[in-house]
């Protein structure tokens, strides 16, 4: 049973920093990509980062230079250092899994990231 499970979310003021993390079991994750995305209310889901299973990132262009996606392949989890939050970063954020040779992909159900003062 495929299982991705989120934390690190909260309230943060805008210019604070959280970091995100996803543990992910049952799949072999080092060969896996993983994804972070987000969805605002009334929006729909978007793309935050990715990281393949060689270490390749990729960024949507409103966080990049501001978030950075990594992964520890020993503990099953990919990480979200989020810097310089915004009030627009506010959202659901979810991680994603895909893994290689697969069809399926998978989704962990969101851990709630609010920027506010």
């Amino acid at each position: 049973q495929v299982r991705l499970v989120e934390s690190g979310g909260g309230l943060v003021q805008p210019g604070g920093s959280l970091r995100l993390s996803c543990a992910a079991s049952g799949i072999v994750f080092s060969s896996s990509a993983m994804g972070w995305y987000r969805q605002a209310p009334g929006k729909q889901r978007e793309l935050v980062a990715t990281v393949t299973s060689s270490g390749i990132t990729n960024y949507a262009g409103s966080v990049k230079g501001r978030f950075t996606i990594s992964r520890d392949n020993a503990k099953n989890t990919v990480y979200l250092q989020m810097n310089s939050l915004k009030p627009e970063d506010t959202a659901v954020y979810q991680c994603h899994a895909a893994p290689t040779g697969s069809r399926l992909t998978y989704w962990g159900p969101g851990t709630q990231v609010t920027v506010s003062s």
